[in-house]
C-alpha cells in the first residue's frame, strides 16, 4: 500500500513542504503499528546513509547550498559512531506521541490514542507535526 509523508523541507531557498513517498507491504491496524513501522523504516533508512557517510567524504555545491541556507554545513557526522537501535527508537517515539511531543493526521483529520484504529487507504497523506514546548512562568 502506497502512502505519502509530508516533509518540510529545511534549508531549501523556499521553505516547502513535499511529499515523500512511503510503501506498507501490510496496512498498519492501529497507530502504535503505524509509528512502529514508519520509525523501523526510517532507522533503516539513517542506518544505509551511515554505512554511505563512511565512503563519502564530500558535498556538491548544491548541499552546501542547502546548508547555508539552513544556516549550518557539516557532514551529518554521527560523533559516536554507533548506528540506531530500532527497538529504542520505536519506544522513544511512542513515548514522545503519549507525551504529546507530536500528533499525526490522516488526510486532515487528526489520529487519537496508540490503541486506536488506523483507516490508511491507498495514496493517503500523513502529516506528523512537532509541537513546540514553550518555558516561562504564568502571570
Amino acid at each position: 500500500m502506497k502512502a505519502y509523508i509530508q516533509v518540510k523541507q529545511v534549508g531549501k531557498r523556499k521553505c516547502s513542504i513535499e511529499k515523500m513517498p512511503i510503501d506498507f507491504p501490510t496496512p498498519p491496524a492501529n497507530v502504535q503499528e503505524l509509528i512502529a513501522s514508519i520509525v523501523s523504516w526510517q532507522v533503516s533508512e539513517y542506518n544505509d546513509r551511515l554505512q554511505q557517510s563512511e565512503v563519502l567524504q564530500y558535498l556538491t555545491r548544491e548541499e552546501v547550498e542547502d546548508k547555508a541556507a539552513s544556516g549550518k554545513v557539516g557532514f551529518e557526522v554521527n560523533y559516536n559512531g554507533r548506528p540506531a537501535v530500532e527497538t529504542e527508537a520505536i519506544i522513544n517515539a511512542l513515548q514522545s506521541y503519549e507525551d504529546g511531543i507530536f500528533r499525526i493526521f490522516l488526510d486532515d483529520a487528526e489520529l487519537g490514542e496508540l490503541s486506536s484504529s488506523v483507516q490508511l487507504k491507498e495514496e493517503s497523506t500523513l502529516t506528523f507535526i512537532r509541537l513546540a514546548m514553550l518555558s516561562g512562568r504564568l502571570w
